[in-house]
């Protein structure tokens, strides 16, 4: 039983395959459930023309994220009319930062065509993406206090915003531990961690095993089995799990191994959505 519920097409500024590739290597691999789940960082909505209508600022990097309004959209729709084709296939999206441009979030969580919405934060408030960050030429004090930040925006995020299961909860590590080598006192963090999984159970929200660590230097899953078994204790019955693929070779990876993982924690069950409601696969 394979299912892998974060994925990326061409759609996404940051990916490589069609949605057509990958729908056909989806059914290669002889998914049960398989989500397109595109990128739409809210605070990217508008193109970067719009969106900095007196001139780009200098040192900004994140201009191809820009402009979310228009092939976020594009996404679902597609993924949509493939799903007459394909019936394992989910119409999902990325919510990325979806406290920091509110109307944004509205706006494409208003779409009908939706089955999961993944809420993720991949930076905070007026700072550049945590894959951009220059690690190396801050002091861990610097580092910790960026953690603090994304953990309590995180917090916020999962008491205030709409969407279904928290995507790559540490994804900062990524890059401060895997690419960096930078190790970080991640017990600092242990109550607000306690906080979100506590406020996404009351929520009936879940979280997800992402597998993408897997397959880069970081070697773990985002968030890792500590945190997967924490959820669990704090009472989450919600789990989904995705490989973050950004191309059709790397779909499905180190699902086997985020579903072992599952287990472990005292997972009997993983989740899917359609429509926005949680369905249950046993494991």
């Amino acid at each position: 039983m394979l299912i892998d519920l974060h994925t990326h097409t061409d759609f996404s500024p940051d990916a490589k395959s069609s949605p057509e590739e990958m729908c056909a290597r989806a059914a290669e691999l002889g998914l049960t459930r398989f989500a397109v789940t595109d990128h739409c960082d809210c605070n990217y909505w508008l193109p970067a023309a719009e969106k900095f209508p007196d001139g780009i600022p200098e040192g900004f990097k994140d201009e191809e994220m820009c402009g979310a309004r228009d092939y976020a959209t594009a996404s679902i729709k597609r993924t949509a009319e493939l799903k007459e084709r394909y019936p394992f296939l989910l119409c999902g999206i990325e919510l990325g930062q979806p406290l920091q441009a509110p109307e944004a979030a509205a706006q494409i969580l208003s779409m009908p065509e939706l089955d999961l919405v993944i809420g993720s934060h991949h930076m905070n408030a007026g700072c550049a993406d945590f894959y951009w960050l220059d690690y190396r030429s801050m002091d861990i004090s610097e580092i910790h206090r960026l953690l603090e930040r994304s953990f309590e925006e995180i917090y916020d995020m999962c008491r205030r915003a709409d969407f279904d299961t928290l995507g790559h909860l540490t994804y900062p590590l990524r890059y401060i531990v895997g690419d960096c080598g930078i190790e970080v006192d991640m017990s600092r963090f242990g109550d607000i961690i306690r906080e979100i999984f506590r406020t996404l159970a009351e929520r009936g929200r879940g979280i997800e095993i992402n597998t993408s660590g897997l397959r880069q230097k970081y070697g773990r899953t985002l968030p890792d089995r500590e945190y997967v078994k924490l959820f669990k204790d704090c009472g989450g019955e919600i789990l989904t799990i995705g490989s973050d693929a950004h191309c059709a070779a790397d779909l499905a990876a180190g699902i086997p191994q985020g579903i072992d993982l599952a287990r472990e924690c005292g997972f009997r069950y993983v989740a899917y959505f359609e429509k926005r409601r949680a369905e249950f696969i046993k494991i």
